[in-house]
């Protein structure tokens, strides 16, 4: 019988590697950012499930209802509150309220360089392994839907595309990759991309 590989010591290397952090704008170099602009600390989640089967990443679809990215496709997690001792803290508190991940279920593997968004947020990616199974619970009025798709798809340069739109009056590129009825694009498509980056090197 033929077993999936764990893919844990393979994203614990992936992660040991040095490199820069990302941004909403590195498809857009003629952005010209205001010095001593204020980043506020956030945290996500990149829960990657080995419960069952293949790996599978754990995502969420956001409220059409919500102000702000409605209807985005996004990892669990948000800002560091006051409450947080850091940004892992803020991310497992977040998917806990998000989509009922118990906090103590995920094993943290490490970080990803931090990525800077638009909503002027320094974002730190936690990567994690789930190896229990657990029941998703959206939260309600911030959650559509959870969802996971196959982590050998995020991981592969090639399913990446090049897209844009216009933003402010000009036309913004961003990565997407998506996957069936899912449009992941934006930050979390660029969060990825840097995984799959560092994994293939």
């Amino acid at each position: 019988m033929r077993t999936t590989p764990d893919p844990t010591e393979q994203l614990r290397a992936a992660l040991s590697r040095p490199g820069h952090g990302s941004s909403d704008f590195d498809l857009n170099p003629e952005t010209v950012l205001p010095e001593g602009r204020k980043l506020r600390p956030a945290g996500v989640l990149v829960p990657i499930s080995v419960a069952t089967g293949k790996p599978r990443l754990i995502l969420t679809k956001r409220s059409s209802a919500l102000k702000h990215h409605p209807g985005q496709i996004a990892f669990p997690g948000g800002k560091q509150d006051e409450g947080d001792a850091d940004v892992t803290a803020a991310a497992l508190r977040e998917a806990q309220e998000e989509i009922g991940l118990p906090p103590n279920l995920p094993e943290i593997l490490g970080h990803l360089p931090t990525h800077e968004t638009v909503t002027s947020f320094t974002v730190t990616p936690v990567v994690a392994i789930l190896r229990t199974p657990f029941q998703p619970i959206p939260e309600p009025g911030e959650v559509d839907e959870v969802f996971s798709v196959p982590l050998e798809h995020v991981l592969n340069a090639a399913n990446y595309i090049v897209e844009s739109r216009r933003w402010r009056g000009h036309k913004r590129y961003y990565y997407a990759v998506p996957f069936g009825p899912y449009y992941i694009w934006g930050a979390t498509a660029r969060m990825l991309r840097g995984l799959a980056a560092r994994v293939s090197e």
